[in-house]
């Protein structure tokens, strides 16, 4: 929330492509961002979705990216966006922020908006190399015997869709052993409740390509007051 405030740490990151959750529409940011006009002069360069104005999910393109919302987009499978990249690469990208516990659906005979999503947007995922990143609130951490939303079913959807998650490829971890926190929940304190909610799948084709990997630094995002969360940043050089 409140990204007329953040603007500039996130721009400071020199980013292609940004999945952002809890993001105020465009027109509403616009209001508050006397820069907003200077990076995004065209529709090409926002996509957002959401049913309440201040709180959805937006993509912003940059260094000559484009982006569109896909026409397999589903408002029933809330914060879930398809988005088709154009521009120095082209893919496929599934914008997500999963909703568990808001929505009710942190119980074990329903899997979720992004489950769903994965099936249904297959032949979406499968038809360009696919990247889906985003906050997916979900973690092995939290896995039950026989729970529809257990992420380990989620990780073999995206195996099976042939894409990995960057994290895990880069440091070498294994799910649900993370030894860095992108969510400090609660007090945003570096000693309270941490978790690791946020990820990027890209395609496993393109695991050799990630140049860079990086977790943002509690430091510079939650001790700032900036967020609750720190960013994911993957370099892919094809």
């Amino acid at each position: 929330m409140a990204l007329h405030r953040k603007l500039d740490p996130l721009l400071a990151l020199n980013p292609d492509i940004v999945v952002l959750s809890e993001c105020a529409r465009p027109e509403i940011v616009r209001e508050k961002c006397a820069d907003w006009a200077k990076h995004f002069e065209t529709d090409a360069e926002v996509v957002w979705i959401g049913s309440n104005k201040h709180k959805g999910v937006a993509v912003m393109a940059f260094n000559g990216y484009q982006v569109k919302l896909a026409d397999c987009y589903d408002p029933k499978l809330r914060f879930v966006a398809p988005v088709e990249v154009t521009g120095p690469l082209e893919f496929n990208l599934l914008a997500v922020w999963a909703m568990h516990a808001n929505d009710g659906i942190r119980k074990k005979a329903i899997a979720g908006p992004l489950r769903d999503s994965l099936d249904i947007h297959a032949k979406f995922l499968q038809a360009k190399p696919s990247i889906a990143a985003g906050d997916f609130n979900n973690n092995y951490f939290w896995d039950k015997p026989g729970w529809a939303m257990n992420f380990e079913a989620t990780v073999e959807r995206f195996t099976e869709l042939e894409m990995s998650s960057a994290y895990h490829v880069a440091l070498g971890e294994a799910q649900g052993e993370e030894s860095i926190p992108t969510h400090y929940w609660r007090d945003r304190k570096k000693d309270g409740p941490t978790y690791h909610i946020d990820y990027i799948f890209v395609p496993k084709a393109w695991e050799a390509a990630m140049s860079h990997f990086e977790v943002g630094t509690f430091e510079d995002w939650c001790g700032s007051k900036l967020s609750d969360h720190v960013p994911l940043i993957v370099d892919i050089k094809l």
